[in-house]
């Protein structure tokens, strides 16, 4: 008899991109088909998101998609976004492996994101990750550690999504195995740093994607389940196409592949962990569930 498939963790980035990101990520929590999604609070789509996130809330995990490289930040930053627009995470890249980002400066804009998620959500964020990646990168962990510390203190700390996995696992899935081995080398320290601060993490990760038309999502997702870890997260970026989506997203011409994949990939919603039905009385995730996976 064979033995089923491990469950996973199914996160969708970049909700409140635009509003036909949200409305696809919306149908695919109504559906059973996502375990989590992480939003970007920076952009005016997440203003006027109160009902529907409370709405999701009750379906999925819903997080801060930490965002440091897209428009403009929430405060200022003199140091990394002086004409107020921030800068690609190749900048971060550089900047945190010459040891050249203020941390300070850093910290400020990550606990104004934290804020705005609460002011928004009404509750504090079930999960934390990065557009890029880029929480997870050199000198930007380390603030995002500060910033964490000083919210959560003597508290249950949100998942904090580390975006790395070993070589072997990464080379058996043949999914973008470049991108992904440049990720996880970048992050190699983040787990460590974030398990210091009593924060629940994954332990597995995929989904990296060359986003290449002529490669069905299909086929994709089906090697991001490969080789999985025991608490295995695989990300997404489903979504309906807006006008004007491309201007702001260079992904967005697979969106709704990945989201018509999404909600015909056979038993996916037996295939994934639903962390929303571990909420306790107080409105947080019990993520020690995890723990047995």
């Amino acid at each position: 008899m064979t033995a089923p498939a491990p469950r996973f963790l199914l996160s969708a980035d970049d909700y409140a991109l635009t509003p036909g990101v949200s409305q696809g990520i919306a149908d695919l929590a109504r559906a059973g088909r996502l375990s989590a999604t992480t939003a970007l609070v920076t952009l005016p789509g997440w203003a006027g998101a109160g009902a529907e996130v409370a709405a999701l809330r009750g379906q999925i995990a819903v997080g801060l998609h930490l965002n440091l490289t897209l428009g403009a930040p929430l405060g200022p930053m003199p140091r990394h976004a002086p004409g107020g627009r921030l800068p690609p995470v190749s900048t971060w890249i550089r900047r945190g492996l010459g040891g050249g980002i203020d941390l300070t400066e850093v910290q400020a804009e990550i606990a104004r994101q934290i804020a705005r998620f609460e002011a928004v959500a009404g509750a504090p964020p079930d999960l934390i990750d990065g557009h890029h990646h880029v929480h997870a990168l050199p000198g930007v962990r380390r603030a995002l550690a500060a910033a964490l510390r000083d919210r959560f203190e003597g508290g249950p700390v949100p998942l904090i999504r580390v975006p790395s996995d070993g070589a072997w696992p990464i080379l058996r899935r043949r999914a973008a195995p470049a991108k992904a081995l440049l990720v996880a080398a970048l992050a190699a320290r983040a787990r460590p740093l974030f398990r210091g601060l009593g924060a629940p993490v994954n332990a597995g990760f995929s989904g990296f994607s060359g986003f290449r038309r002529e490669v069905p999502f299909a086929q994709e997702l089906a090697r991001f389940c490969q080789a999985p870890g025991p608490v295995h997260m695989v990300m997404c970026h489903p979504g309906h196409a807006d006008a004007g989506l491309q201007a702001l997203d260079p992904v967005a011409a697979r969106r709704e592949d990945e989201l018509a994949a999404l909600m015909a990939f056979p038993d996916l919603p037996a295939r994934i962990h639903h962390p929303a039905g571990a909420r306790g009385p107080d409105g947080r995730i019990g993520w020690a569930f995890l723990d047995a996976a």
